[in-house]
C-alpha cells in the first residue's frame, strides 16, 4: 500500500496522494441549488485525501434529477462552491465538481421549473424516483431535439467555466451510471436516427463533444470523466457492441489529453485493461464495494494511477490516516446518505 500514499502529477497539478474521493450525491443542497453552508465542512474534513471529486452537479436547470442537489450555474451557486473550494484547499487538497446532467433520471417535481426530463429518446427508465411527496415513477423524457443537444454541450462548458471561476481545480463529466450521457452511449436508451443515435460513433459523439467543448474552455488538464462499462440498471441495456464502444469512446477521449480517466469498474476485466492500454493519461479506479483489505492493490500493479472510494470515506474522514495507521474504520450509516443535516454528514467521528 506504500505507493498509495506518494504524491502524483494529475493534469498540472501535483497531489499529495493517490487517493480520490468518488462523487457522491448527498442532496443537502438549498432548493435553488447552492451547496449548504455545511458542504465546505464536510469536503474539509476528507481533504486529507489527494483529490476530491464533488458529488453530480447540474450544469443546468434540466440536468437536476433529484431533490436538493447543487448546480452551477448561477451566481449563487457560485458563491456557494467557492467557500468549499477554499476550504478543501486550506487543507491541501484539490477539487473537482463532477458535473451531472441527469436526463430522464428526473421528476418534474424535483426541478425548479417542473418540466418534463429530457434524454436522448422518449423511452422512460422504468423506475421510480423519490420526490418530496413520496416514491413516485419516472415519467417518459421528452427527447431533445438536434439543436437542443448542441445547447446541452454548451451547457457543459459554461458549468465548467463557472466551478473555474468558483476555485474549483476543474471538473469531472459524468459519463456514468445511467444518467444523460450514458443513455447516449446505451441503445435501450438512445432509438435516435441523427448523428447522435446509431453507430458506435454516433452513440459515443455526444459525450467526445462535451469533452471537447469543456477542454476548450478551461483546459484539458483541468478535464475528467468518468465512465461506468457495463452497469446495466435503471433501463441502461449497453447491447452487444458494449465493449467496442467503450474502446473507441477511450481512444477518442485519449486524443484530447485529459486530466483523468476514471472508471466505475463492473467486473470485465479484459475491457478494463485495454482500456488501460488504449488510455495514456492517469486512470482512477473505483471498484464498488472493495474490501479494506485490497486498498492500494491496483495502483501497486501498475492498473491505476489513483484509486477512489466513496462510502469509507463518507463514513471516515480521516480516511487516509486510518489507513496508514492500520485503525478500524466506522461504518457508514445509510439513512444519512441523502438529505437531512449535519446528522451521519459531518459528524463522523475522528481518531482521538
Amino acid at each position: 500500500m506504500s505507493k498509495l500514499f506518494t504524491p502524483v502529477n494529475l493534469g498540472h497539478y501535483t497531489l499529495k496522494n493517490r487517493l480520490v474521493m468518488a462523487p457522491m450525491t448527498r442532496s443537502r443542497a438549498n432548493a435553488d441549488g447552492t451547496p449548504n453552508e455545511l458542504a465546505a465542512l464536510y469536503y474539509a474534513q476528507r481533504a486529507s485525501i489527494g483529490l476530491i471529486i464533488a458529488e453530480g452537479t447540474q450544469p443546468s436547470e434540466d440536468g437536476q434529477g433529484y431533490l436538493m442537489t447543487p448546480g452551477i450555474y448561477t451566481d449563487d451557486h457560485v458563491a456557494g462552491w467557492k467557500k468549499i473550494a477554499e476550504a478543501v484547499h486550506q487543507k491541501g487538497s484539490k477539487l473537482f465538481i463532477q458535473l451531472m446532467h441527469a436526463g430522464r433520471m428526473s421528476h418534474p417535481d424535483n426541478t425548479p421549473h417542473h418540466r418534463q426530463g429530457v434524454a436522448p429518446s422518449a423511452i422512460a427508465p422504468g423506475s421510480s424516483m423519490f420526490t418530496a411527496t413520496g416514491m413516485q415513477d419516472i415519467p417518459v423524457p421528452r427527447a431533445l431535439s438536434t439543436e437542443e443537444v448542441r445547447q446541452t454541450v454548451q451547457d457543459f462548458r459554461f458549468a465548467a467555466r463557472r466551478a473555474v471561476d468558483a476555485g474549483a481545480d476543474g471538473v469531472e463529466i459524468h459519463g456514468a451510471n445511467a444518467y444523460l450521457i450514458h443513455q447516449f452511449l446505451a441503445p435501450s436508451a438512445n432509438e435516435r436516427t441523427d448523428e447522435y443515435g446509431g453507430s458506435v460513433e454516433n452513440r459515443a459523439r455526444f459525450a467526445i463533444e462535451v469533452a471537447r467543448a469543456i477542454t476548450e474552455e478551461i483546459g484539458a488538464d483541468r478535464t475528467g470523466i468518468r465512465l461506468s462499462p457495463g452497469m446495466n440498471m435503471w433501463g441502461i441495456d449497453e447491447g452487444n457492441q458494449s465493449d467496442e464502444l467503450y474502446r473507441y469512446l477511450t481512444a477518442e477521449l485519449n486524443k484530447l489529453n485529459l486530466a483523468y480517466l476514471h472508471i466505475m469498474h463492473m467486473g470485465n476485466e479484459v475491457l478494463l485493461k485495454d482500456m488501460r492500454a488504449i488510455w495514456k493519461s492517469d486512470l482512477v479506479l473505483n471498484r464498488p464495494g472493495r474490501a479494506r483489505e485490497q486498498v492500494g492493490q491496483d495502483v501497486e500493479s501498475g492498473l491505476a494511477d489513483l484509486e477512489s472510494y466513496g462510502t469509507m470515506v463518507l463514513a471516515n474522514p480521516d480516511f487516509v490516516e486510518r489507513l496508514q495507521s492500520h485503525a478500524p474504520m466506522n461504518e457508514a450509516h445509510r439513512e444519512g446518505f441523502f438529505g437531512g443535516t449535519d446528522k451521519f454528514y459531518t459528524d463522523y467521528p475522528v481518531m482521538g
